[in-house]
């Protein structure tokens, strides 16, 4: 049975790292400075790996940090972190349709780069005007995995599904006009792809995209492709 450490306010999951790779992650909304700071310090404390806590605005995260030494804040993924992994050889692509996904996918990105996942980010790419896509197709294909951020009607997900032999997992966003149901039409879209074997997770959630990614990692370590990506790659870290 796996070792909880028990504050009172959260009983952590001390053997998650043992089990998954990672430790636990704090989910930051609805905690106070006090208990985010309580459990960050209790994850540092008795695990190795990276320690983030998610979806933290700017005034909570800087008295989180007042609170506990040495990590450090990305506003636009809204992520803190402490002990970020170093980078490994497994790639991941995280594209985004729109400029408006845009903090969904810094939420992908800053994740998966926390978590030693070697990422690239390329935004507004969506199939309106297809030739973007096909643009960066070579870049596409060489990745290990792909993260594709997309609202409106989730159509990106079809086409980056279609052009790659890499896992593809879509993140449908909240971006759209009414019919767009704040991301159940790109959610319901992507779950009906007909480019086989997308994974689809929640709404807007960026993290669990990196997650999933993580688990394919995991799961199938890539071999070193560097020679095959090539300089062209690019991107932004």
């Amino acid at each position: 049975m796996s070792e909880v450490l028990d504050l009172g306010y959260a009983r952590l999951d001390l053997g998650r790292e043992a089990r998954q790779g990672l430790p636990e992650v704090v989910y930051g909304p609805g905690k106070t400075v006090e208990q985010i700071a309580g459990i960050v310090t209790g994850l540092l404390a008795h695990n190795s790996g990276p320690v983030l806590a998610t979806r933290v605005g700017p005034d909570t995260a800087a008295a989180v940090l007042g609170q506990v030494e040495a990590g450090r804040y990305d506003e636009e993924a809204r992520l803190l972190l402490w002990r970020p992994a170093a980078t490994g050889p497994f790639s991941v692509m995280v594209v985004a349709a729109g400029t408006s996904d845009r903090p969904v996918a810094a939420e992908a990105a800053a994740v998966a780069s926390a978590i030693g996942l070697d990422t690239t980010v390329v935004h507004d790419v969506g199939v309106a005007g297809l030739d973007r896509v096909l643009q960066i197709r070579g870049r596409l294909q060489s990745a290990d995995a792909v993260v594709v951020v997309a609202g409106m009607e989730g159509a990106l997900a079809s086409v980056v599904g279609g052009l790659v032999r890499a896992p593809v997992v879509a993140v449908p966003a909240s971006t759209g006009y009414g019919a767009s149901l704040e991301g159940i039409t790109a959610l319901l879209a992507m779950h009906a792809c007909c480019a086989a074997g997308v994974t689809v997770v929640n709404i807007d959630s960026g993290f669990s995209a990196a997650m999933a990614v993580h688990r394919i990692a995991q799961a199938r370590p890539a071999p070193d492709r560097a020679a095959d990506r090539g300089a062209g790659r690019g991107g932004t870290k």
